[in-house]
């Protein structure tokens, strides 16, 4: 298997999960063009994907999803609740309506050779979810744009071999910030996004032995930067309640606008 992230942040999201034989998307929130770059870098092109999975409908994380529709027919998966959503936007134009495919929480389904856990988390959306990818023994999750965590997003994180987490802002400049006081109040919700305290307190609960890479995601371009989320990170694993430190595992953040390192498994 190989993960890789095209584009994570709170400007557009795009993450390859494959095989040697299948190649998905979660998410389209960028332009196909770039889209397609990001694919070209990984020696994989938009006619060979076998499907894309949104996580919600949110802009940041459909935007593309109409011209890649339309340009490579593939199939679209996603939650009822986050189709009907997608079926009316307007600005995704015209797309053959029988690729949409509908999903359920907790209920896996297989793309080609991959097998798919969609589960549920906490957004401001119609019916979000994150996603567990496994192959040939070999498990992934691509977990963003949740408010919060429990033990059912926990459990479902577990026995990974790499995952993409959301750390999405730093607290104290949200607080402090730019953004107007109902703004700060929706991230910091329970339906909003996670920190970088709380994504290391949730990889804590996480971490094992085998897990071979963390990249961290979706980034605020306002209240966050690469190097305080990747030190916030790692400071809440080693004074947390687990038997690992951080140097103990490969940590990276998912450029806003780059190719992540490529986790190959």
């Amino acid at each position: 298997m190989r993960l890789a992230s095209i584009a994570s942040g709170s400007s557009g999201n795009c993450v390859y999960v494959g095989s040697e034989k299948t190649h998905i998307l979660v998410d389209a929130g960028i332009s196909n063009k770039r889209i397609e770059q990001g694919l070209n870098e990984l020696g994989v092109k938009g006619s060979e994907l076998a499907g894309v999975v949104i996580t919600h409908e949110h802009s940041d994380h459909v935007k593309g999803l109409g011209v890649l529709a339309r340009r490579c027919h593939i199939p679209i998966y996603a939650t009822q609740g986050t189709l009907d959503e997608i079926s009316q936007m307007k600005n995704l134009g015209e797309y053959p309506k029988e690729l949409l495919n509908p999903v359920k929480p907790d209920v896996a389904f297989t793309v080609g050779d991959l097998t798919i856990d969609p589960f549920s988390i906490d957004h401001d959306a119609a019916d979000p979810v994150a996603y567990r990818v496994s192959h040939d023994g070999k498990s992934v999750a691509v977990a963003t744009d949740m408010g919060h965590f429990d033990s059912y997003v926990a459990d479902h994180l577990k026995g990974l071999d790499a995952v993409l987490l959301e750390a999405n802002h730093d607290i104290r400049m949200l607080e402090t910030g730019p953004y107007p006081y109902y703004l700060k109040r929706r991230i910091l919700g329970d339906r909003g996004h996670l920190s970088n305290e709380t994504a290391g307190r949730l990889l804590s609960l996480i971490l094992h032995d085998n897990l071979k890479q963390v990249l961290l995601g979706h980034l605020s371009k306002e209240n966050n930067y690469e190097a305080l989320a990747y030190e916030t990170v790692r400071m809440e694993i080693n004074e947390g309640d687990t038997p690992y430190r951080a140097d103990d595992f490969s940590i990276a953040v998912a450029g806003r606008d780059s190719l992540s390192p490529v986790v190959e498994l």
